[in-house]
């Protein structure tokens, strides 16, 4: 029992630090939120974090394919009265296949970002294809989500 004990205990001490100073981003349904929806959120995201939750930053970035062609545009992140939590609007065309690409990062966390793809189907999105990461995605990951978008996309 004592040679297993302190293989356990070591184990233990090396794994802490692994789960401390959690930088998190969470999707939430606009329609649960009252505030989210009088801005007409499409998406609610909270944000944790251990370590100077004030100085996080969320970008948000519509990913989408439109007519076979990539496009790109920015979003407006909008903060909401919970602290930590913010509402992203709607602001890309009806046709063609999109996801939100939503980045947080944090001084504290050097190179280090959380982020999370959010593929929408029409004026949904789609909880099943959420997809988290411990980095910005790449573009071979946003491509990935939208040609598996795409089958489900053929027309409106």
């Amino acid at each position: 029992m004592r040679k297993l004990s302190r293989p356990l205990l070591a184990l233990s001490i090396c794994a802490a630090p692994l789960f401390a100073g959690a930088l998190l981003v969470q999707i939430g349904d606009p329609a649960a939120n009252p505030e989210a929806v009088a801005k007409h959120a499409v998406v609610v995201a909270r944000i944790t974090a251990c370590r100077s939750p004030e100085k996080t930053t969320l970008t948000a970035t519509a990913e989408g394919s439109v007519n076979g062609e990539r496009r790109s545009i920015p979003l407006k992140v909008s903060a909401l009265s919970t602290a930590g939590t913010f509402a992203i609007v709607r602001e890309w065309p009806d046709e063609g296949n999109w996801v939100v690409k939503l980045v947080a990062t944090n001084p504290d966390y050097k190179n280090y970002a959380i982020s999370v793809l959010v593929p929408f189907e029409g004026d949904r999105f789609t909880w099943a294809a959420i997809k988290h990461y411990f980095h910005a995605p790449t573009d071979a990951e946003v491509a990935a989500i939208l040609d598996a978008n795409h089958i489900t996309q053929i027309s409106h």
